[in-house]
C-alpha cells in the first residue's frame, strides 16, 4: 500500500510539473519585430479596423474624447466581469511598451512581464496580425492623448482569477488557422484579414463552446450576449439575406435595408468602420457572402 501511495505522489508530481510548463507563457521571437518602422497614417487604419476605441474609450465619451484610451468599459461575460484598460501613451497606459510588448500583447496574449492576459483583449483573432500593422498601430497610438487614469481590476471569482490557466486555455483556443482557407481573390484576402484578423467580428457573432473558446463550426452563426440579455445576430450567408452592398452601407452608415439602425455596442463599431476606406467595406462584405 505505501509502495502505492508513492506512486500515485510521484505520478502526481509529475502531472503538475507538466501542467505548470504547458501553462507558461509562450513569447513572439525577439526579432519579430526586428527593422520595422511604424507609420501612424496607415496604423490609423489599423486603430479604426481593430475597434480600440470601442472598448478602450470612456464608456461615455464622445466626439475626439472617443480617442483618450482611459478604459473602463466593462465586458461582462458568464466567467466574470472583465474591464478594459488604459492603453493611451502614458505611464498609466502603454507608454512605456515597445513594438515587441505590443505584438506580444495583442497576438499572443501576453504582458510585457510574461503574465497571461486575458481573452477579453480578442488575441485570438489578433494573432492573424501582420507585424507591421503592430508597428504601425503603435506608432499611430503614440500620437493619441495621455490619461493617468488608473486600469481597474478585472472582477473575477475562483478558479478565473488564476492566470496561469489561460496557459492551457491558449494550447486549445489560440491558433494561427484561418476559418476562411482560401481567399482567392485580393478583395477576399482583404476581406478575411479585417473579419478574421483586426475586425474580431466573431468575438461576438459567433458562438462559444464550454472552455469560452469560438467554436469555429458555428461560424458567425450568432450567439447569446455574454451580458445575458438577447442574442447577438447571425451574420453568415444562411441567415442574413443582406446584398454585398447592404452589408457596405450598413457597416459606414449603421443603416438596415429595413431602415433600422444599429445600437448599443455595434454602434461603436460603426463609429469605427465608417472610418475605413469603402473599398475595406467592400471586403467585408464580399468577405461575408463567400462564407460557406
Amino acid at each position: 500500500m505505501r509502495i502505492l501511495l508513492k506512486i500515485i505522489v510521484v505520478l502526481g508530481v509529475v502531472a503538475a510539473g507538466a501542467l505548470w510548463m504547458l501553462s507558461g507563457p509562450n513569447p513572439l521571437p525577439k526579432d519579430t519585430m526586428a527593422g520595422l518602422t511604424g507609420d501612424a497614417t496607415r496604423g490609423e487604419t489599423v486603430f479604426w479596423a481593430g475597434g480600440c476605441a470601442s472598448c478602450h474609450a470612456d464608456p461615455k465619451a464622445e466626439g475626439e474624447d472617443k480617442l483618450v484610451l482611459s478604459g473602463g468599459y466593462r465586458i461582462e461575460s458568464p466567467f466574470g466581469t472583465f474591464l478594459a484598460p488604459n492603453i493611451s501613451p502614458g505611464p498609466a497606459g502603454i507608454g512605456d511598451w515597445s513594438d515587441l510588448d505590443l505584438a506580444n500583447a495583442l497576438m499572443h496574449g501576453l504582458s510585457p512581464e510574461g503574465q497571461h492576459l486575458y481573452p477579453a483583449l480578442p488575441y485570438t483573432t489578433y494573432i492573424h496580425m501582420q507585424p507591421q500593422d503592430v508597428a504601425d498601430l503603435k506608432a499611430y497610438m503614440d500620437t493619441l492623448p495621455v490619461s493617468d487614469v488608473a486600469s481597474l481590476p478585472h472582477e473575477l471569482a475562483f478558479p478565473f482569477n488564476i492566470r496561469r490557466g489561460l496557459g492551457l486555455w491558449k494550447l486549445v483556443n489560440l491558433s494561427e488557422s484561418w476559418v476562411m482557407t482560401q481567399a482567392n481573390t485580393p478583395e477576399l484576402e482583404r476581406g478575411r484579414y479585417l473579419v478574421e484578423a483586426l475586425g474580431h467580428c466573431a468575438e461576438c457573432h459567433t458562438p462559444r463552446d464550454v472552455t469560452g473558446g469560438l467554436d469555429r463550426d458555428k461560424w458567425m452563426s450568432g450567439a447569446p450576449n455574454p451580458s445575458g440579455k438577447g442574442e447577438i445576430p447571425a451574420i453568415d450567408p444562411a441567415n442574413l439575406d443582406w446584398s454585398a452592398g447592404d452589408i457596405a452601407y450598413y457597416l459606414e452608415t449603421g443603416f438596415t435595408p429595413d431602415y433600422d439602425s444599429a445600437g448599443g455596442q455595434m454602434a461603436k463599431v460603426i463609429a469605427g468602420m465608417a472610418h475605413l476606406d469603402s473599398s475595406d467595406r467592400d471586403a467585408i462584405a464580399a468577405y461575408l457572402k463567400a462564407l460557406p
